[in-house]
């Protein structure tokens, strides 16, 4: 499994007690597929998106990242791993409203370390890839919201994730244009197997995900597909 959380229970302080946002919670995500995950607000969504990213270290479990056990990582080894094995598209675009689309790109090599023109051609032939050929001298203000989040999901995927974590990617989107980026995270997905997670609102969109889970106040609750 390109993903593997196993038993995993996270919890934060809340006054003199604590409040817990995953309890026991097991995943798998194998390589080239998209698991979906719904729930109603504050049912741990967010938090499973975030253990996943290495973002927060939960109270007990294991967290396995391509291979990587990520119980073992100090916070420099958990974020190296997130730039080199982990793509987040977040709810918002969140570009720098001063750089291009390319240069959104551009970005993330950089800070992997990555050699500047070579990250040009890379970051010029994933827009391609995801319909703006023509936009990448473009600031976001430039921008339709559907292209914006086309940006996101290049910029992502700029260092080869093996895991891609996607949080609510249409939610500022009509439904065609949602249907149009979702489609994309599909076949995307395909084609550079990685292993997408994939948090959304829209019930209308889930027979693009290949499995769909259900968080209930921290749980789990249904797996199907």
């Amino acid at each position: 499994m390109t993903l593997d959380l196993s038993d995993v229970t996270l919890t934060y302080p809340d006054g003199d007690a604590r409040l817990t946002a995953l309890n026991g919670v097991s995943l798998s995500v194998p390589p080239g597929t998209v698991t979906a995950v719904i729930g109603p607000s504050g049912s741990g969504k967010s938090s499973l998106l975030a253990v996943a990213a290495t973002l927060i270290r939960p109270d007990r479990g294991r967290v396995v990242v391509a291979g990587v056990d990520t119980g073992g990582l100090d916070r420099a080894g958990a974020a190296a791993l997130r730039r080199a094995r982990i793509g987040i598209v977040f709810q918002q675009p969140n570009l720098i409203a001063s750089l291009t689309a390319a240069e959104q790109l551009q970005v993330m090599a950089h800070l992997a370390g990555r050699p500047v023109r070579p990250a040009r051609a890379r970051a010029e032939r994933l827009l391609a890839t995801v319909g703006l050929a023509g936009q990448v001298d473009r600031r976001p203000h430039q921008l339709s919201g559907g292209q914006r989040q086309r940006v996101t999901i290049a910029r992502a995927l700029m260092n080869d994730p093996a895991v891609l974590l996607v949080d609510e990617p249409t939610s500022a989107l009509d439904h065609d244009r949602g249907a149009a980026v979702l489609d994309l995270l599909v076949e995307l997905t395909r084609e550079r197997g990685t292993a997408t997670v994939l948090v959304t609102h829209d019930r209308g969109h889930l027979d693009r995900a290949d499995r769909v889970v259900e968080m209930v106040d921290g749980r789990l609750a249904v797996s199907t597909g």
